[in-house]
């Protein structure tokens, strides 16, 4: 009974981190597209807006979920040796964590 519910939870978390992606991308095409970004002093001016940054970390907060679902699912459906398994698991999830710390150094780093 339990796989069921963490299988609706990994559903639901997929789903809403993709509405997010696909909002967001949506938005930015928009965005973007009716106001062009002219040279990089503009690009720095509008990175030090707090809802750029926000915006910009939830998007990353929600690609890194979503990849995470995702991979691991295949991994699990997929990969039968209980320690291979957990190997590819525990590699997943140090290379989804490296990319958040460098993903949140890069947001800091443009917002200063």
């Amino acid at each position: 009974m339990s796989h069921q519910i963490t299988g609706l939870r990994a559903w639901m978390v997929q789903r809403l981190s993709a509405l997010y992606l696909a909002g967001y991308t949506l938005w930015a095409i928009t965005y973007f597209s009716l106001n062009p970004v002219a040279d990089h002093a503009a690009w720095r001016a509008l990175w030090t807006q707090p809802a750029m940054v926000i915006g910009a970390a939830l998007l990353f907060v929600a690609l890194l979920v979503h990849a995470w679902v995702g991979v691991r699912d295949v991994i699990l459906d997929y990969v039968r040796p209980p320690l291979l398994r957990l190997a590819l698991l525990a590699l997943l999830w140090g290379w989804l964590l490296l990319l958040a710390a460098w993903l949140l150094r890069i947001l800091i780093r443009v917002s200063t």
